[in-house]
């Protein structure tokens, strides 16, 4: 593992260092992706980052990337964070949907979407999770049937729901069943969808923290053409597996409150006996064991940084940054409330510790050990695919859709 970097790689660090310093926002605004300013800030510096090939450096010079490296994107990352940049509406977009339209969609619409995805002129959604699958998204029962008009056109029927963002999106890319003859894991189409169609109806999920992040979203025979399609018939489970390992990659580390700003606090509070909070022996063990994850999580991230840097590919191992550090953000948080006590309750960013991190970190940690596969879903992918255990057995794998229990 090599924590340094090439001569070519210090050397592009410092072109980004140069640019952002020139470029980048030297102001915080709202975090409201929502909020008119936000997205207007939110647009605009998109807009700035895509005319210098910085918005998505791995892709083609064709499609407005760099044709870079991985290991440059994470060096853009790392130095960008540094700023007071505004919100990313357009992660789901850039991460996760918009490239598996670039590997299965045909040439004019690759041409369509593109541009305007890497530019933030047009954010798209991911419409996967069902009210009754969860995590499975192989049991998705949102249908797409052929219209007898002998056009061609599917009719889409259903709900999903935990939405990321449909409430400002444009477009957005929806798995359906299209076989329930077929297994579940063998009939599902994939297709991109106009978020404005007005067969779609998008309602926000109102949420704890006051936010409405995640939203339902019902469709009602929305007409979409068969150019819309997104690979094979039938074949939207290997369409899904893309987006999915972009999904997993995107959301692999948490962000928020970590031990070391817990440690200040801890330092500076009061507890039972008046001494300090951190001389309590077993908040000190807490303390411990945070840190030795985050060590592991660094370096389980420097890990895929090397291979990123030697052109290797990360495998399903980056399932293991987001299992530990969602856990570990929701046992942090909570234990802070704890040691808050009453003061805990106050979430003002002027008056809370740290700007209220620990009390967002409480409101948004169950949420993110649900995105982007729960602890059961990525501990099965380590098991399997990481530690090469047998997989669980699966009695429905051959039964057809239709013929499943319907509280599946």
């Amino acid at each position: 593992m090599d924590f340094n970097d090439t001569p070519d790689e210090a050397a592009y660090r410092q072109q980004v260092r140069d640019w952002l310093d020139a470029n980048a926002p030297k102001r915080h605004v709202g975090a409201d992706p929502e909020g008119g300013d936000s997205m207007a800030a939110s647009k605009a510096w998109q807009a700035k980052k895509a005319a210098a090939g910085y918005a998505c450096i791995t892709w083609p010079k064709e499609w407005g990337g760099q044709g870079g490296n991985p290991i440059q994107t994470v060096i853009f990352s790392q130095e960008e964070a540094k700023h007071p940049i505004p919100p990313n509406p357009f992660q789901i977009g850039l991460g996760m949907c918009v490239p598996t339209v670039m590997t299965f969609a045909d040439a004019d619409t690759k041409t369509r979407f593109v541009g305007p995805a890497i530019k933030g002129e047009e954010i798209w959604c991911q419409l996967f999770s069902e009210p009754s699958g969860g995590s499975d998204v192989a049991g998705a029962r949102t249908r797409a049937v052929r219209a007898d008009d002998g056009s061609g056109d599917w009719l889409i029927t259903g709900q999903k729901v935990w939405t990321t963002g449909a409430q400002f999106s444009d477009f957005g890319i929806v798995i359906c069943r299209t076989n329930p003859d077929a297994p579940k894991h063998k009939g599902l189409t994939m297709f991109w969808v106009d978020m404005h169609d007005p067969g779609i109806e998008v309602k926000p999920i109102h949420q704890m923290s006051g936010g409405s992040g995640f939203n339902e979203v019902f469709f009602t025979d929305v007409r979409v053409k068969d150019s819309q399609r997104l690979g094979a018939v039938d074949d939207g489970w290997k369409v899904s597996l893309v987006t999915l390992m972009n999904e997993r990659l995107a959301v692999g580390g948490a962000s928020g409150a970590g031990w070391s700003q817990f440690m200040e606090v801890a330092r500076n509070l009061p507890g039972l006996d008046g001494a300090p909070a951190l001389k309590d022996q077993a908040l000190r063990e807490k303390l411990a064991d945070w840190y030795v994850q985050a060590e592991g999580l660094k370096h389980t991230r420097n890990r895929t940084m090397t291979a990123l840097s030697r052109g290797q590919t990360p495998g399903p191992e980056s399932s293991i940054g987001k299992i530990i550090s969602a856990v570990q953000m929701q046992d942090l948080a909570n234990t802070a409330m704890e040691m808050l006590d009453q003061y805990g309750i106050i979430d003002d960013p002027e008056l809370a510790p740290i700007h209220a991190g620990f009390q967002s970190s409480v409101m948004f940690a169950p949420g993110l050990r649900i995105a982007g596969g729960t602890d059961e879903i990525l501990k099965n992918i380590i098991a399997e695919r990481v530690l090469g255990l047998p997989g669980d057995i699966r009695v429905d794998k051959d039964v057809a859709f239709k013929d499943m229990p319907t509280g599946r």
